[in-house]
């Protein structure tokens, strides 16, 4: 069986690795803290900044992975490239992960090399230039660091006051060593989507049922799987997510994001590995999970099909307060619930708007949606955590 040096241990990697144990891989968990969500479950751990490049090429040597997973962005990217050239298997690939990490490297690629629908956008490095970019982009427009995660330092000028805010706040919200942004024009959509992409070694890339999300602060708060979209739309949708993938290269796992507006279908972002709005896969929706499918795919398991065999949504439960000893009042209320579940993430501390767990509830396909979501927002509220 595989070995695995999974890099980030959040809920999503503690979802990974439980799909790993259930087919025997080994999973080494890697965090910059200990006790993160997946060093509970896997089989060894280790603690490092893996912005540090030295710290990440000694546990690759000491453990000799057959696979490097990332779960982040917040890694020595580049060192994915040597780490190839040795001969380990990065997932999907270390151009997906580098790529992926930079907004630049990703929309560019997006944009100039594959000619895909995006907003129009400019770069800034400072200030100055943010105030440029905003008078060629006009207001209203979105400002993000290249290189953050989670919407962080995320944020919306709505007039010429907000520049220097958001500017502030970019920085404040940016990982790794480059201080840079990307101003995007506000796209007037109707809706935005995750497409679950699934790129495999020696089989076809296949495509989960769209998954549709509502985000407050840049991150994500409700999602529903199958989301309303057109045949027109889902077949643009498809056609970019194969392409961006395919240039990407590797096996596994993309949550490919687009916006849904009068005019058709945006590209908007992609990251290479599970999605966070794709937790709603957790609630049953398919018959293998987002995780169970990435796993698949790195392992060249063939996937036979996927099935969308029930709808369901996924509604995030935050935090309210810090606390070095979070605790969770409500639960036996969702316990109660019919065609609900929920997962607590194990987070050993907490924040304000710290997601810490999440409510699921599914029904027939025949169910409308709006329901469905309504009932996993009303689950979420049952719970307090603090």
């Amino acid at each position: 069986m595989s070995k695995i040096l999974l890099l980030g241990s959040g809920e999503l990697g503690k979802e990974f690795t439980i799909a790993a144990q259930r087919i025997g891989q080994t999973v080494i968990a890697v965090d910059s803290y200990e006790n993160a969500p997946a060093m509970q479950v896997a089989h060894g751990f280790e603690v490092i900044n893996m912005l540090d490049g030295e710290a990440l090429d000694r546990i690759v040597a000491k453990h000799q992975p057959d696979f490097i997973v990332p779960e982040i962005e917040a890694i020595r990217t580049e060192r994915f490239y040597d780490y190839e050239k040795q001969g380990y298997t990065v997932v999907p690939s270390a151009k997906a992960a580098n790529f992926t990490m930079n907004r630049k490297a990703i929309r560019d690629l997006a944009a100039k090399e594959l000619g895909l629908k995006t907003a129009n956008y400019r770069y800034a490095t400072s200030s100055e230039q943010l105030h440029k970019a905003v008078e060629e982009i006009g207001i209203p427009c979105v400002v993000k660091p290249l290189m953050s995660s989670s919407g962080k330092g995320q944020s919306t000028i709505k007039s010429p006051e907000d520049i220097e805010k958001a500017w502030n706040y970019a920085v404040e919200g940016s990982r790794g060593d480059v201080v840079e942004v990307i101003v995007e024009a506000f796209v007037k959509f109707n809706s935005e989507i995750t497409l679950l992409t699934i790129t495999q070694n020696n089989n076809p890339t296949l495509f989960c049922a769209p998954i549709g999300h509502r985000q407050e602060r840049g991150d994500y708060q409700e999602s529903w799987q199958p989301a309303r979209i057109s045949d027109k739309d889902l077949f643009e949708a498809q056609d970019m997510a194969e392409k961006v993938t395919e240039a990407l290269g590797g096996a596994g796992l993309f949550g490919v994001e687009f916006f849904l507006a009068d005019d058709g279908v945006y590209f908007s972002e992609l990251s290479p590995r599970p999605h966070d709005t794709g937790m709603v896969t957790l609630a049953g929706t398919q018959n293998f999970n987002e995780f169970e499918l990435h796993l698949r795919a790195i392992l060249s398991l063939p996937i036979f099909e996927i099935k969308l065999e029930k709808a369901g949504a996924s509604a995030v439960i935050l935090a309210s307060e810090n606390s070095s000893n979070p605790t969770y009042e409500g639960i036996e209320k969702i316990a109660g619930l019919a065609k609900t579940d929920f997962r607590i993430f194990g987070k050993p501390t907490t924040r304000p708007y710290r997601r810490m767990a999440v409510a699921l509830t599914n029904d027939s396909l025949d169910t409308p949606i709006e329901e469905v979501v309504e009932r996993a927002k009303n689950a979420a509220q049952l719970v307090t955590v603090k």
